[in-house]
Protein backbone atom coordinates (compact mmCIF):
# COMPACT_ATOMS: atom_id res chain seq x y z
CA UNK A 1 0.00 0.00 0.00
CA UNK A 2 0.77 3.63 -0.11
CA UNK A 3 1.28 6.37 2.49
CA UNK A 4 -1.50 7.81 0.60
CA UNK A 5 -3.28 4.63 1.00
CA UNK A 6 -2.48 4.22 4.63
CA UNK A 7 -4.06 8.06 5.99
CA UNK A 8 -6.80 7.31 3.70
CA UNK A 9 -7.01 3.58 5.79
CA UNK A 10 -6.81 6.08 9.11
CA UNK A 11 -9.02 8.72 8.69
CA UNK A 12 -11.67 5.98 7.94
CA UNK A 13 -11.21 4.48 10.88
CA UNK A 14 -10.06 1.28 9.33
CA UNK A 15 -7.25 -0.03 10.82
CA UNK A 16 -3.65 0.31 8.93
CA UNK A 17 -1.13 -2.36 8.32
CA UNK A 18 1.43 -0.38 10.32
CA UNK A 19 0.95 3.05 12.06
CA UNK A 20 1.79 5.67 9.83
CA UNK A 21 3.46 8.90 10.82
CA UNK A 22 4.52 12.65 9.42
CA UNK A 23 6.30 15.02 11.16
CA UNK A 24 7.65 18.49 11.57
CA UNK A 25 10.50 20.72 12.33
CA UNK A 26 11.08 24.00 13.11
CA UNK A 27 14.25 25.81 11.57
CA UNK A 28 16.94 24.86 13.74
CA UNK A 29 15.80 21.22 14.38
CA UNK A 30 15.66 21.01 10.56
CA UNK A 31 19.27 22.12 9.71
CA UNK A 32 20.58 19.61 12.04
CA UNK A 33 18.89 16.83 10.37
CA UNK A 34 19.80 18.00 7.16
CA UNK A 35 22.83 17.90 8.22
CA UNK A 36 22.80 14.12 9.51
CA UNK A 37 21.18 13.24 6.46
CA UNK A 38 22.89 15.34 3.87
CA UNK A 39 19.92 16.25 2.14
CA UNK A 40 17.57 19.13 2.16
CA UNK A 41 14.49 16.59 1.38
CA UNK A 42 13.72 15.30 4.90
CA UNK A 43 10.18 14.27 4.10
CA UNK A 44 11.94 11.60 2.07
CA UNK A 45 14.88 11.08 4.53
CA UNK A 46 12.42 10.43 7.73
CA UNK A 47 9.66 8.48 5.47
CA UNK A 48 6.60 11.70 5.83
CA UNK A 49 3.22 10.10 4.96
CA UNK A 50 2.15 12.84 4.05
CA UNK A 51 2.61 15.73 1.54
CA UNK A 52 2.63 19.44 2.74
CA UNK A 53 0.95 22.10 -0.18
CA UNK A 54 0.02 26.20 0.48
CA UNK A 55 0.30 28.21 3.04
CA UNK A 56 3.71 29.12 4.65
CA UNK A 57 1.00 30.74 7.61
CA UNK A 58 0.55 33.67 5.39
CA UNK A 59 3.74 34.21 2.81
CA UNK A 60 5.99 36.30 4.24
CA UNK A 61 7.95 38.73 2.55
CA UNK A 62 11.42 39.85 4.38
CA UNK A 63 11.44 43.71 5.42
CA UNK A 64 15.32 43.59 6.31
CA UNK A 65 16.99 42.20 9.43
CA UNK A 66 14.27 39.91 11.61
CA UNK A 67 11.08 42.00 10.21
CA UNK A 68 8.76 39.77 8.04
CA UNK A 69 5.36 41.04 6.23
CA UNK A 70 2.34 38.70 5.74
CA UNK A 71 0.01 38.89 2.55
CA UNK A 72 -2.27 40.49 5.22
CA UNK A 73 -0.23 43.28 6.13
CA UNK A 74 1.25 42.11 9.38
CA UNK A 75 4.66 42.32 10.73
CA UNK A 76 6.36 39.97 12.46
CA UNK A 77 9.52 40.08 14.53
CA UNK A 78 11.42 36.92 14.17
CA UNK A 79 14.95 38.11 16.39
CA UNK A 80 13.67 35.40 18.58
CA UNK A 81 11.43 32.83 17.07
CA UNK A 82 13.02 32.58 13.81
CA UNK A 83 9.35 30.51 12.68
CA UNK A 84 6.96 32.84 12.67
CA UNK A 85 7.49 35.39 15.54
CA UNK A 86 5.67 38.15 17.25
CA UNK A 87 3.37 40.45 15.94
CA UNK A 88 4.00 44.00 15.72
CA UNK A 89 1.90 46.87 15.74
CA UNK A 90 -2.30 46.55 15.20
CA UNK A 91 -3.77 46.65 12.00
CA UNK A 92 -7.24 46.89 13.06
CA UNK A 93 -7.02 49.83 15.76
CA UNK A 94 -10.59 50.57 16.36
CA UNK A 95 -13.72 47.38 16.04
CA UNK A 96 -14.38 48.00 12.57
CA UNK A 97 -13.45 46.91 9.14
CA UNK A 98 -13.83 50.18 7.36
CA UNK A 99 -10.66 50.81 5.02
CA UNK A 100 -8.98 47.40 5.43
CA UNK A 101 -8.15 46.08 2.02
CA UNK A 102 -8.27 42.01 2.34
CA UNK A 103 -5.78 40.09 0.00
CA UNK A 104 -6.32 38.06 -2.72
CA UNK A 105 -7.16 34.49 -1.47
CA UNK A 106 -6.50 33.40 -4.95
CA UNK A 107 -2.92 34.74 -5.41
CA UNK A 108 -0.94 32.63 -7.26
CA UNK A 109 1.95 32.11 -4.60
CA UNK A 110 -0.48 29.60 -2.61
CA UNK A 111 -0.82 27.31 -5.31
CA UNK A 112 2.24 27.64 -7.80
CA UNK A 113 4.43 24.38 -6.94
CA UNK A 114 1.43 21.99 -5.92
CA UNK A 115 1.71 20.31 -8.94
CA UNK A 116 4.77 19.91 -9.29
CA UNK A 117 5.11 18.40 -5.72
CA UNK A 118 2.51 16.10 -6.24
CA UNK A 119 4.28 14.66 -9.57
CA UNK A 120 7.37 14.34 -7.61
CA UNK A 121 5.88 12.18 -4.66
CA UNK A 122 2.33 10.61 -5.80
CA UNK A 123 2.35 8.54 -3.08
CA UNK A 124 1.98 10.68 -0.17
CA UNK A 125 -0.99 12.04 0.94
CA UNK A 126 -1.91 15.42 -0.39
CA UNK A 127 -3.05 17.78 2.40
CA UNK A 128 -3.63 21.45 1.39
CA UNK A 129 -2.71 23.89 4.67
CA UNK A 130 -4.15 27.01 5.38
CA UNK A 131 -2.91 28.55 8.55
CA UNK A 132 -3.84 31.32 10.85
CA UNK A 133 -7.46 30.01 9.69
CA UNK A 134 -9.79 32.11 11.74
CA UNK A 135 -9.49 32.98 15.12
CA UNK A 136 -5.40 33.53 14.53
CA UNK A 137 -6.32 35.48 11.46
CA UNK A 138 -8.49 37.44 13.76
CA UNK A 139 -5.89 38.31 16.20
CA UNK A 140 -3.18 39.02 14.13
CA UNK A 141 -5.13 41.65 12.54
CA UNK A 142 -6.87 43.43 15.80
CA UNK A 143 -4.90 42.41 18.67
CA UNK A 144 -5.52 39.70 21.23
CA UNK A 145 -6.33 41.47 24.26
CA UNK A 146 -8.64 43.71 21.99
CA UNK A 147 -10.38 41.00 20.12
CA UNK A 148 -11.31 38.77 23.55
CA UNK A 149 -13.00 41.90 24.52
CA UNK A 150 -14.45 42.61 21.66
CA UNK A 151 -16.46 39.09 21.82
CA UNK A 152 -18.44 41.03 25.30
CA UNK A 153 -18.25 44.71 23.73
CA UNK A 154 -18.56 44.57 20.35
CA UNK A 155 -20.11 41.45 19.25
CA UNK A 156 -21.71 42.32 15.74
CA UNK A 157 -17.95 43.40 14.72
CA UNK A 158 -16.38 40.10 15.65
CA UNK A 159 -18.90 38.26 14.32
CA UNK A 160 -18.16 40.35 10.59
CA UNK A 161 -14.80 39.92 10.99
CA UNK A 162 -14.97 36.38 11.43
CA UNK A 163 -17.49 35.88 8.53
CA UNK A 164 -15.27 37.53 6.23
CA UNK A 165 -12.04 35.25 7.77
CA UNK A 166 -14.06 32.73 6.84
CA UNK A 167 -15.12 33.33 3.07
CA UNK A 168 -11.07 34.27 2.27
CA UNK A 169 -10.95 30.63 3.58
CA UNK A 170 -13.20 29.10 1.81
CA UNK A 171 -12.23 30.47 -1.42
CA UNK A 172 -8.64 29.70 -1.10
CA UNK A 173 -9.19 26.04 0.23
CA UNK A 174 -11.57 25.65 -3.23
CA UNK A 175 -9.36 27.46 -5.85
CA UNK A 176 -6.96 24.73 -4.05
CA UNK A 177 -9.32 21.98 -4.56
CA UNK A 178 -9.94 22.89 -8.16
CA UNK A 179 -6.79 22.85 -9.09
CA UNK A 180 -5.05 19.54 -8.05
CA UNK A 181 -6.06 16.36 -7.01
CA UNK A 182 -5.74 16.94 -3.41
CA UNK A 183 -6.61 14.74 -0.60
CA UNK A 184 -7.22 16.77 2.81
CA UNK A 185 -7.45 20.47 3.44
CA UNK A 186 -6.08 21.58 6.88
CA UNK A 187 -6.88 24.89 8.90
CA UNK A 188 -4.61 25.96 11.22
CA UNK A 189 -5.88 27.89 14.64
CA UNK A 190 -5.01 27.90 18.01
CA UNK A 191 -7.43 27.92 20.57
CA UNK A 192 -5.95 26.30 23.48
CA UNK A 193 -4.30 26.81 26.61
CA UNK A 194 -2.37 24.32 28.91
CA UNK A 195 -6.13 24.32 30.41
CA UNK A 196 -8.95 24.95 28.53
CA UNK A 197 -10.15 27.59 26.09
CA UNK A 198 -8.52 31.05 25.56
CA UNK A 199 -11.96 31.91 25.55
CA UNK A 200 -14.12 29.43 27.04
CA UNK A 201 -16.75 27.36 25.26
CA UNK A 202 -19.86 29.49 25.03
CA UNK A 203 -17.85 32.04 23.37
CA UNK A 204 -16.36 29.55 21.14
CA UNK A 205 -19.10 28.25 19.80
CA UNK A 206 -20.89 31.61 19.91
CA UNK A 207 -18.09 33.10 17.20
CA UNK A 208 -15.95 30.29 16.12
CA UNK A 209 -18.22 27.42 15.75
CA UNK A 210 -20.24 28.43 12.53
CA UNK A 211 -17.73 29.59 10.77
CA UNK A 212 -15.84 26.49 11.42
CA UNK A 213 -19.01 24.61 10.00
CA UNK A 214 -18.86 26.62 6.78
CA UNK A 215 -15.20 25.80 6.44
CA UNK A 216 -15.46 22.11 6.92
CA UNK A 217 -18.65 21.88 4.75
CA UNK A 218 -16.79 23.66 1.83
CA UNK A 219 -14.28 20.87 2.11
CA UNK A 220 -16.23 17.90 2.80
CA UNK A 221 -19.08 19.17 -0.15
CA UNK A 222 -16.33 18.24 -2.52
CA UNK A 223 -15.25 15.16 -0.86
CA UNK A 224 -12.18 15.58 0.63
CA UNK A 225 -11.04 15.61 4.43
CA UNK A 226 -10.67 18.15 7.15
CA UNK A 227 -7.91 18.55 8.94
CA UNK A 228 -7.25 21.07 11.87
CA UNK A 229 -4.36 22.14 14.09
CA UNK A 230 -4.93 23.70 17.56
CA UNK A 231 -2.38 23.74 20.45
CA UNK A 232 -3.77 23.20 23.70
CA UNK A 233 -6.71 22.24 26.31
CA UNK A 234 -9.50 21.46 23.51
CA UNK A 235 -11.05 18.68 23.57
CA UNK A 236 -13.92 19.75 25.39
CA UNK A 237 -15.54 20.88 21.93
CA UNK A 238 -14.38 17.12 19.96
CA UNK A 239 -18.22 16.63 19.88
CA UNK A 240 -18.86 20.16 17.96
CA UNK A 241 -16.03 19.54 15.88
CA UNK A 242 -16.93 15.90 15.03
CA UNK A 243 -20.49 17.45 14.17
CA UNK A 244 -19.02 19.88 12.45
CA UNK A 245 -17.83 17.65 10.05
CA UNK A 246 -13.96 17.01 11.17
CA UNK A 247 -12.00 13.74 10.19
CA UNK A 248 -8.30 14.32 12.04
CA UNK A 249 -7.05 16.61 14.94
CA UNK A 250 -3.30 17.71 15.36
CA UNK A 251 -1.46 17.93 17.64
CA UNK A 252 -2.91 15.96 20.60
CA UNK A 253 -0.45 17.21 23.77
CA UNK A 254 0.14 14.60 26.06
CA UNK A 255 0.78 17.47 28.56
CA UNK A 256 -2.71 18.72 28.17
CA UNK A 257 -4.97 15.71 27.45
CA UNK A 258 -5.04 11.82 27.83
CA UNK A 259 -4.20 10.54 24.08
CA UNK A 260 -4.69 7.06 25.01
CA UNK A 261 -8.11 7.54 26.75
CA UNK A 262 -9.17 9.79 24.23
CA UNK A 263 -8.18 7.82 21.08
CA UNK A 264 -9.85 4.98 22.18
CA UNK A 265 -13.27 6.85 23.51
CA UNK A 266 -13.08 8.62 20.17
CA UNK A 267 -11.66 6.17 17.33
CA UNK A 268 -14.21 5.81 14.63
CA UNK A 269 -15.34 8.84 14.75
CA UNK A 270 -11.80 11.31 14.34
CA UNK A 271 -8.64 10.29 14.13
CA UNK A 272 -5.45 11.94 15.80
CA UNK A 273 -2.19 13.37 14.45
CA UNK A 274 0.29 14.28 17.46
CA UNK A 275 0.78 12.55 20.65
CA UNK A 276 4.54 12.26 21.46
CA UNK A 277 5.64 14.78 24.19
CA UNK A 278 7.53 17.70 22.85
CA UNK A 279 7.46 19.47 26.19
CA UNK A 280 8.86 16.80 28.51
CA UNK A 281 10.11 13.79 26.56
CA UNK A 282 11.73 14.82 23.66
CA UNK A 283 13.71 17.58 24.98
CA UNK A 284 14.24 16.09 28.05
CA UNK A 285 14.11 12.57 27.79
CA UNK A 286 16.67 9.70 27.60
CA UNK A 287 17.00 8.25 24.13
CA UNK A 288 15.37 4.70 26.20
CA UNK A 289 12.82 7.11 26.92
CA UNK A 290 11.62 8.56 23.66
CA UNK A 291 12.11 4.74 22.13
CA UNK A 292 9.45 3.73 24.51
CA UNK A 293 7.06 6.67 24.55
CA UNK A 294 7.00 6.60 20.64
CA UNK A 295 6.20 2.66 20.73
CA UNK A 296 3.87 2.90 22.87
CA UNK A 297 1.87 5.26 20.30
CA UNK A 298 3.15 3.14 17.65
CA UNK A 299 1.02 0.20 18.91
CA UNK A 300 -1.67 2.31 19.82
CA UNK A 301 -1.74 3.61 16.23
CA UNK A 302 -2.22 0.44 14.97
CA UNK A 303 -5.91 0.08 15.80
CA UNK A 304 -6.86 2.64 13.74
CA UNK A 305 -7.00 6.26 14.01
CA UNK A 306 -3.75 7.75 14.30
CA UNK A 307 -1.13 9.26 12.67
CA UNK A 308 2.59 9.02 14.68
CA UNK A 309 4.37 12.11 15.05
CA UNK A 310 5.64 14.47 17.88
CA UNK A 311 2.59 17.01 19.53
CA UNK A 312 4.23 19.55 17.58
CA UNK A 313 6.78 20.67 15.48
CA UNK A 314 10.39 19.47 16.74
CA UNK A 315 12.00 22.26 18.52
CA UNK A 316 16.41 23.10 18.39
CA UNK A 317 16.16 22.32 22.02
CA UNK A 318 15.83 18.26 21.10
CA UNK A 319 19.10 16.25 21.35
CA UNK A 320 19.73 15.00 17.38
CA UNK A 321 19.67 11.42 19.24
CA UNK A 322 16.53 11.83 20.70
CA UNK A 323 14.98 13.09 16.99
CA UNK A 324 16.72 9.71 15.18
CA UNK A 325 14.91 7.44 18.10
CA UNK A 326 11.75 8.19 17.26
CA UNK A 327 12.10 8.41 13.52
CA UNK A 328 14.16 5.20 13.63
CA UNK A 329 11.58 3.82 15.71
CA UNK A 330 8.60 4.73 13.16
CA UNK A 331 10.60 3.84 10.29
CA UNK A 332 11.58 0.44 11.60
CA UNK A 333 7.72 -1.24 12.17
CA UNK A 334 7.65 -4.21 10.77
CA UNK A 335 5.54 -4.87 7.74
CA UNK A 336 6.90 -1.44 6.40
CA UNK A 337 8.10 -1.04 2.71
CA UNK A 338 11.72 -0.09 2.16
CA UNK A 339 10.74 2.96 0.12
CA UNK A 340 9.08 4.40 3.07
CA UNK A 341 11.85 3.61 5.48
CA UNK A 342 13.68 6.75 4.55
Amino acid sequence: MTAREIIRRVLEGERPPWTPWSFKFTQEAAETLRAHYGTDDLDTAVGNHILTLGSDIGFFDAMGGDRFRDVFGVVWDRSVDRDIGIVEGCLLPEPTLAGFEWPDPCDERFFDDMAARIQRWPHRFRVFEIGFSLFERAWTLRGMENLLMDMALWPDFVHELLDVIADYVIAQAREAMERADIDAVYFGDDWGQQHGLIMGPPMWRTFLLPRLRRMYAAVREKGHYVMIHSCGDVDEVFPDLIDAGLHCFNPFQPEVMDVFALHAQYRGRLAFHGGLSTQRTLPYGTVDAVRAESERLLAMGRSGGYIFSPAHAVESDVPLENMLAFIRTAQGQPGVPEALRG
